[in-house]
Formats: C-alpha cells, sequence, structure tokens
C-alpha cells in the first residue's frame, strides 16, 4: 500500500482473478478434464503452421511489423471478407490487425468512449466487455438474453433493447454468434438493431470470432445491412476458426474514420506484436470452403455428443446454434448456485465447467446455469460424459 490507497483501481478491482484462471487451476491440481476455457485441444492445419515456421527462419516479422497489421494479412482479411459476404474494405485504410480479439474489443471501447457514456451489452457478456467498459470509464447497461425452457434456447427482446437507449447511450456491444448461451442473431434481429442504431445514432461493435462456427441458421455480418458499415467495428479473429488460440492474431474492419480511432488507443497497448504468426495467418484465411465445411462438421459432432450425454446425465441442456459452448441447467440436478456447483465438480467427478453468473450484472438470472466447452477431442469429450454421469 501507500498511503494507504489501494493498489488496483477500484473499477478494475470488482473483477479481480478471473474465474477461468480459478477453474483451470482447480483442473490441474485435481486432474481435472478442463471443459471450462474455449481453447481446442488438437492444433491447426499444418500447412498454416509451416507457414509460421517459414517465416521465422525466413525472418519475416521477427522486428516490428507495421503498426496496423502487415499488408499481406490485411489485403487478406479484405479478400475474406469480399468473399464471405461481399464486404468491400480498403486493406490500407479499413483493417486493422490486433493482439487478439481482446486487444479489438479494448482498443475499440478505449477509442470510442468518453467518461459518462453508456454502453449496451447483451448479457450474459464476454468477461472482458466489462473490464473495458470500465477501463473507458463508461456505464455497461446489460439486455438480458433470456432462456426459453420450451425450445431450450436463448432469446433476444428487442423491445427491451430498445427501452434500454437513453441519450447517454454511445454504443452497442453485440457478440453474435454469442458466447455463452451459443445464440445466432437472426436476419430479423439484426435488422432491427440496424434500425435502432440508426435511429438513435449510436455506433455498434459486433465481436464475430465465432463467424464460421454456425451449426443453425446464418452469420450476418452487422456492417452488411444498409447504412451499417459507418457505425460499426467488426472485430474478427484467427483464433477460433483455426485454432490457433495461442497465437493471437485478431482484427477489426471498419470505416477509416473508425479505424483511425481504433488505431490510436491500440498503439498503447501492445503496439504491435504477432509478426512471424501474421503472415501465417494470412495463408489461413486464403483456406479453400472445405476447410470451414469440415470444422463445422467436427464441432458438431462435438457439440451433439456433449449435449446428449449432459441430459443422461440429468442436465438441462440448450444446444447452442453455434460457438464452442453448451449452456446447461443444473436444477434438474438439485442444484441452483453455479459457483457452488463448479467449485464442487471436479473433486465430484473430475470435470470442470464454469458458472454462467460470472457472465452476469443481474447474477440471480445466471445462477442456476453452467457452461461447458466441447472443443476437444472425441475421446476427451467421450470421458466427459462418462465422468458426469456419476452426479
Amino acid at each position: 500500500m501507500t498511503q494507504g490507497r489501494p493498489l488496483l483501481n477500484r473499477r478494475l478491482a470488482e473483477f479481480g482473478t478471473t474465474i477461468f484462471a480459478e477453474m483451470s487451476a482447480l483442473a490441474v491440481r485435481t486432474g481435472s478434464i478442463n471443459l471450462g476455457q474455449g481453447f481446442p485441444d488438437t492444433d491447426g492445419p499444418e500447412e498454416v503452421r509451416e507457414a509460421a515456421v517459414r517465416a521465422l527462419r525466413d525472418g519475416r516479422g521477427n522486428q516490428y511489423p507495421p503498426g496496423p497489421g502487415i499488408p499481406e494479412l490485411r489485403t487478406a482479411i479484405a479478400e475474406h471478407q469480399q468473399r464471405r459476404y461481399g464486404l468491400t474494405h480498403d486493406p490500407d485504410t479499413e483493417v486493422l490487425v490486433t493482439a487478439g480479439a481482446t486487444e479489438a474489443i479494448a482498443a475499440s471501447l478505449l477509442a470510442l468512449l468518453e467518461p459518462g457514456d453508456e454502453v449496451i451489452a447483451l448479457e450474459p457478456y464476454y468477461d472482458s466487455y466489462a473490464a473495458c467498459i470500465a477501463m473507458a470509464g463508461a456505464t455497461r447497461v446489460p439486455v438480458t438474453l433470456r432462456p426459453e425452457p420450451s425450445t431450450r434456447t436463448y432469446r433476444l427482446d428487442l423491445d427491451e433493447l430498445r427501452a434500454a437507449v437513453t441519450p447517454r447511450t454511445r454504443l452497442i456491444l453485440l457478440n453474435t454468434p454469442h458466447n455463452p448461451t451459443g445464440t445466432v442473431l437472426t436476419r430479423e434481429e439484426l435488422g432491427a438493431i440496424a434500425a435502432l442504431a440508426h435511429e438513435r445514432d449510436l455506433l455498434v461493435v459486433t465481436d464475430e470470432v465465432y463467424e464460421h462456427l454456425v451449426f443453425e441458421g446464418e452469420h450476418l455480418p452487422l456492417a452488411s445491412f444498409p447504412g451499417m458499415r459507418e457505425r460499426t467495428v467488426t472485430i474478427g479473429s484467427a483464433g477460433k476458426t483455426y485454432s490457433f488460440t495461442g497465437w493471437k492474431v485478431g482484427w477489426i474492419t471498419a470505416s477509416p474514420g473508425l479505424v483511425s480511432a481504433v488505431r490510436s488507443a491500440k498503439q498503447f497497448l501492445t503496439y504491435v506484436s504477432a509478426g512471424p504468426f501474421q503472415y501465417a495467418v494470412a495463408e489461413a484465411l486464403r483456406l479453400p470452403d472445405n476447410y470451414y465445411d469440415t470444422l463445422r462438421a467436427g464441432l458438431r459432432a462435438g457439440r451433439d455428443l456433449l449435449s446428449d450425454g449432459l441430459t443422461e446425465a440429468g442436465f438441462e441442456v440448450y444446444r447452442p446454434a453455434g460457438t464452442y459452448f453448451v449452456t446447461t441447467d443444473i436444477r434438474p440436478l438439485g442444484e441452483s448456485d453455479g459457483f457452488a456447483f463448479c467449485r464442487a465438480l471436479p473433486e465430484r467427478c473430475g470435470v470442470v465447467a464454469i458458472p454462467n453468473a460470472v457472465f452476469y450484472d443481474h447474477r440471480d438470472q445466471g445462477a442456476p446455469f453452467v457452461r461447458f466447452a466441447f472443443c476437444k477431442r472425441k475421446g476427451v469429450l467421450e470421458e466427459a460424459v462418462d465422468r458426469l454421469k456419476q452426479l
């Protein structure tokens, strides 16, 4: 302590050590299967790994890469957006490479928010959203995705979203496909959000890192809706799509003014990062369509294996339309406190999960829900299911 003052900014102190670190440490200590964090247990394509090795050997990217990202990667990102969604971006002025999506979120919010601004975020939300909004001095306003037991899905109440907008609202922070619920926002929902953004002159930051992991429905970038390209910052990442979460290569695409603003904040965060990996990700973005088809098929099989096993073990399962995660209700097991359940689960059956309440401002809304990751090998998921059936 210095003169009795705390060493951690009070707005960040509320977040403390993340539940992910706590549960991962518990997994190691107990030898449990870690279905808590969303990282694959197999590496991505060999040809992409070899591209990284070539870059290292050739001396490409071993020193500072350009601040916006290497031209090869920025061009590949722009081409990918054009090929997949018909969106046209200038690689020089409308693409910015970041240290993963997490930095892209932080830089976007730090750049675009002023103290006192309000940010609408769909609850439950990825934990870094709350921390980054706090660092920007803004106020988060959660709009809750609510579970529908009859359909085992989560849905957005558009009336609740509209009612959350006030004169202090600066932007809407979206995540679709959505972590942790697995919800994929529909064309109608996104159209309504676009209309609201126009009506109230709002910016929108969209976290689309799971864009290629959609099992039902389709992924539609908000920036592709009429009039949204100029007011949307779209965030993408190589980690989830290519199974290289440790490389931390992400990006934003937006209009030149928005990219310039975000870059102004980003340069004081990591400055630059992942030099050799940027060359490899540029090659990954040019993989043929069958790569994405195979990726989805494998993850869909993992989703179904784990979802069916959790159902047999007594959980109420909300089968996701996208992402890496299955949300479950633990009340059929006679439980109601997700934190207590997850902290006891490794000792009870050797599996680690994450309590969904950590993703909520309204903790009571998420209290009985628990998230499991299925981005693991088939044998690992089968063993996890066998252990969970011991409950």
